[in-house]
């Protein structure tokens, strides 16, 4: 029994240090609610695998058997990194904090990962999906969400916070955002994104509540939330026959980008990410476009009949 409810006291405590690393993430680093969301999650599993042992206590050989054990549960490799990432960077503010002698995630490393490249909808199949007939106020909300996240690159939890004002200048067909750790960039509004704007705005105000500031809102009136978008995306794209996630649309606007312009850097700013390493991945999408347009054209490349 004694054992027991040591098992409960170390594991309120360690709650209460992970609930104020979290809060440090939020002040500090400015950490958006989706990242603090992930984190938590991914803590709350470090939490769930050391069964009640005190995390200050673990060693490189836990966090090692810990791996093994999502991996064994079908973790993706990119899934066990980021919770290996979450678990080090916990510890690194507990050394700081809490006087915490050695990281045990120090020199661990995750598997590795077959390198999967983000999935894309070809230039044809954006058009069969934004190119619907749109009846209704909801259905012409969904076309400017969806025109916008294709038009501009956006992150889900970006467009789900977009307000009226300012911010949303179709005249000079810029929006700006605000991105991962509060920070703020201005991108460009294609001119069919424009106009599906227009048209929702002209029907917002059937939905919008009176005193509610939100570009995107739903039958109650409230601010859309990310999952609803995710929902509405879905049933929109029923008709394709497969799976669309609001990513699929960020990852084909760089994809088709970069195709179109070749310049990584501008791609980079547009989509807000910190380093050009993550936008490189993109130029192995572009690779494989080149490589199926020269197998389908080069008259050496076709296979003889």
């Amino acid at each position: 029994m004694a054992g027991v409810a040591a098992e409960a006291l170390s594991r309120r405590e360690d709650g209460d240090a992970v609930a104020a690393y979290l809060a440090a993430l939020a002040h500090q680093r400015q950490a958006s609610r989706h990242t603090l969301a992930a984190y938590g999650r991914d803590l709350g599993r470090l939490l769930d695998l050391a069964q009640g042992a005190a995390l200050a206590t673990l060693t490189a050989q836990d966090v090692r058997r810990f791996i093994m054990q999502l991996n064994s549960r079908g973790l993706s490799a990119r899934s066990i990194a980021r919770h290996l990432s979450a678990w080090r960077g916990y510890y690194r503010w507990l050394a700081a904090n809490g006087g915490l002698a050695q990281n045990p995630c120090q020199g661990v490393r995750p598997p590795k990962g077959r390198g999967d490249l983000p999935k894309v909808l070809s230039i044809e199949q954006v058009g069969a999906l934004l190119d619907r007939p749109a009846e209704g106020a909801l259905e012409l909300r969904d076309r400017a969400m969806f025109e916008l996240f294709y038009s501009s690159g956006l992150r889900l939890a970006e467009l789900a916070a977009l307000d009226c004002g300012p911010d949303l200048d179709l005249v000079a067909g810029e929006v700006t955002v605000t991105g991962k750790r509060g920070k703020t960039r201005a991108v460009p509004v294609g001119g069919t994104a424009a106009a599906a704007l227009s048209a929702w705005l002209e029907q917002r105000p059937q939905l919008a509540a009176s005193a509610e500031c939100a570009l995107f809102v739903g039958r109650r009136g409230s601010r859309i939330t990310p999952r609803a978008i995710e929902l509405r995306l879905q049933r929109w794209a029923a008709h394709l026959g497969q799976r669309v996630h609001p990513h699929m649309l960020r990852h084909s606007f760089a994809s088709h980008l970069l195709q179109s312009c070749g310049d990584l850097r501008a791609v980079q700013e547009m989509l807000g990410h910190a380093s050009i390493s993550t936008t490189q991945v993109y130029t192995h999408l572009d690779y494989q476009h080149l490589a199926r347009v020269y197998d389908a054209a080069h008259p050496r490349a076709r296979k003889k009949r």
